[in-house]
């Protein structure tokens, strides 16, 4: 679980064992905390031009403005099919709040495929990693993606390639491949209801179901909802993003409250399923 057990001199029983992680960043989550706009860290931006980015078409990167807590995970993000890094902006504030470093990309142009979208997604954790910036703000061994749409299936492209990755969140994703028995990255998929571009039937749950039974995996269905809801503020996608990036980028067992047991159907979830308890 990426836990440590410490002894505290004079406890007892349950009260001598402290979860040390030291990748745990932010104060012990609740529900409003993680439904919030914003988290406990102040944010900054910088943008990289296309011109300075090698592989992908640049982007803004978001991150926790204190360096106080030392290196945090980061995440790349890609936008859907003719769309560009400002269908996805809301998630970098509100993620880097929460303590991430998180890199909302343009792709190469507008009409790049999954495929290489995904390559993009790796190019920018790599661009992050060894010549952005904020490079020393980061731990090149907790990287995660997401993607809307082709993006979400950038991202599970990505993640097939790169097993290294600890965490993957393709929003109402979009595939020619229906199989991906190959990832050993845990996934949440997020699907809509009212998805038809990429109707959940054809698309998330047929990607859900191809995942190793072995993976930490879950598929989230949006309630109510179209295959744009990931390209403007969403408290749901983002609870459950942030509770599954921090349960495995950052082995943050905290989060693990709001996965496991199973999140119920209610007004903004259709179905949920993954498997509980968690074992990364």
């Amino acid at each position: 679980m990426g836990l440590f057990a410490a002894l505290i001199p004079g406890a007892s029983g349950a009260q001598a064992l402290v979860a040390d992680n030291p990748y745990e960043r932010g104060p012990a989550p609740t529900v409003a905390g993680i439904e919030a706009a914003r988290g406990s860290y102040a944010v900054s931006q910088t943008t990289v031009s296309s011109a300075s980015a090698t592989g992908f078409g640049g982007g803004t990167i978001y991150y926790p403005t204190s360096t106080a807590d030392g290196t945090f995970g980061a995440v790349a993000v890609s936008p859907g099919f003719t769309a560009t890094q400002s269908s996805v902006a809301w998630l970098g504030p509100r993620l880097a709040s929460q303590g991430f470093v998180v890199f909302t990309i343009d792709t190469n142009t507008t009409l790049d495929a999954p495929d290489s979208r995904g390559r993009q997604l790796l190019a920018a954790l790599d661009y992050l990693t060894q010549s952005s910036s904020v490079r020393t703000r980061i731990d090149s061994a907790r990287l995660g993606v997401m993607g809307h749409s082709m993006g979400g299936g950038g991202s599970l492209e990505a993640a097939k390639s790169r097993t290294s990755l600890k965490a993957a969140v393709p929003l109402t994703a979009w595939d020619l491949n229906k199989n991906w028995a190959q990832l050993r990255t845990p996934t949440l998929l997020v699907g809509a209801d009212g998805d038809t571009v990429a109707p959940v039937a054809s698309h998330s749950e047929p990607f859900y179901e191809s995942l190793p039974g072995s993976l930490d995996k879950a598929y989230l269905e949006l309630k109510g909802a179209s295959h744009s809801a990931p390209t403007t503020a969403n408290t749901t996608i983002a609870k459950y993003s942030l509770s599954w990036l921090k349960r495995f980028i950052d082995s943050d067992t905290r989060y693990e409250q709001f996965l496991c047991p199973l999140p119920q159907a209610g007004a903004t979830i259709a179905e949920y399923r993954g498997n509980c308890p968690h074992t990364s």
